[in-house]
């Protein structure tokens, strides 16, 4: 059973207590988690095929194949830094791997799909949301957590939300970096353009997301590289779940004043609004794309406590709730989620486009 992280007693980041206390002022990432990854002391370079390959592992089944035993435990050999990172069957037979800081927070994060299915505080307290139909069969998305939605956000001309969140994701890179007291724990993925996305989608890329905890933030950084001899758009979105205490007391802060899209209206063609609320809560069905967002907000989670998202980047964000299309489960959470949609991404040949978030827990009382 989750838990709702109330109570927590850990300072909050300097740059993240600020922007608490100045709704008026916007605050945007700390300098040093906008510049690139340091290189990585120690770490573990890429080798080059994903753990699971076609047909390795039986549907739906625990059961490992002892070829995919022996490519976990290869992994493992390359990638596993002791006491920081470690590369692990997960459910399903899945791989991930297991991020762990120092200071007590742990991150987990699925090789098929490239998801974030775990964020966890010193306290053990879960921030992020599974659902629980949620399947690790290797086949249907992961639902749940922060999953990806590229080279489409939504529905369109390929299947809901792109290709990303449906394919098994490499490992490029491991890293535990040297801060001044402790070690940040890192993994790189990277998902590149095959047969498959070619079919939806005709171009060439590599997209590369890094995930990281600094102390008790969790950071990403995608980063999408045109790697073909023709430019390419598109839309993406990180569609964080984050658990809350209840959906009728949960509340999203920092849109007031935004345009938005009513995608509950029509999905295909939104009408647009102005976000008048200074705090945009749940009574019903919630599909909404902030267009033009500040790079801070914050998801009220009903228990004295709140998760800070800033970013960098990604210019929307995105408000859904199911509500009672999902009566099992749509009182425990809501997705807030860092998007590029109101004007699609768009990269030249060699070019490449950068998004990254952090996000953090901090206290409202």
């Amino acid at each position: 059973m989750h838990r709702h992280f109330a109570g927590r007693t850990a300072p909050v980041q300097p740059a993240l207590q600020q922007a608490q206390r100045s709704a008026a002022r916007p605050v945007a990432l700390a300098a040093d988690a906008r510049r690139p990854l340091p290189s990585p002391v120690p770490s573990r370079a890429v080798a080059g095929q994903h753990a699971w390959a076609a047909g390795s592992r039986k549907r739906g089944s625990l059961h490992r194949t002892p070829a995919v035993a022996t490519e976990l435990s290869e992994l493992a050999s390359k990638f596993d830094i002791k006491d920081n990172v470690e590369v692990v069957e997960g459910n399903g037979g899945l791989t991930k791997v297991v991020l762990k800081h120092a200071c007590g927070s742990q991150a987990e994060v699925y090789l098929f799909g490239g998801v974030i299915t775990s964020w966890t505080q010193p306290s053990g307290d879960e921030v992020l949301y599974i659902r629980p139909d949620a399947k690790f069969d290797g086949v249907k998305p992961i639902s749940g957590g922060v999953p990806h939605c590229f080279p489409q956000f939504g529905p369109g001309t390929m299947q809901q939300h792109g290709f990303a969140r449906n394919l098994p994701w490499e490992i490029a890179s491991t890293s535990a970096d040297l801060q001044p007291d402790e070690r940040d724990p890192t993994v790189e993925l990277v998902l590149v353009d095959n047969e498959y996305t070619r079919a939806m989608w005709p171009h060439a890329f590599k997209a590369v997301f890094t995930v990281s905890l600094h102390g008790e933030l969790l950071r990403t950084d995608l980063r999408v590289h045109n790697t073909g001899d023709e430019p390419f758009d598109f839309t993406a979105a990180l569609h964080t779940y984050i658990e809350v205490l209840d959906i009728g007391v949960a509340k999203v802060r920092g849109l007031q004043g935004l345009r938005y899209l009513d995608k509950t209206q029509d999905a295909t063609n939104p009408p647009e609004a102005t976000e008048e609320r200074e705090e945009v809560g749940f009574e019903g069905p919630v599909d909404s794309v902030y267009l033009g967002a500040k790079d801070y907000v914050e998801l009220d989670v009903g228990t004295g406590a709140a998760v800070a998202i800033a970013s960098s980047g990604w210019e929307d964000v995105v408000v859904w709730s199911p509500w009672t299309s999902m009566e099992s489960c749509y009182k425990s959470f809501c997705c807030v989620e860092n998007a590029k949609f109101g004007s699609p991404a768009n990269v030249a040949p060699g070019g490449v486009w950068v998004a990254t978030q952090e996000f953090a827990v901090i206290d409202l009382e």
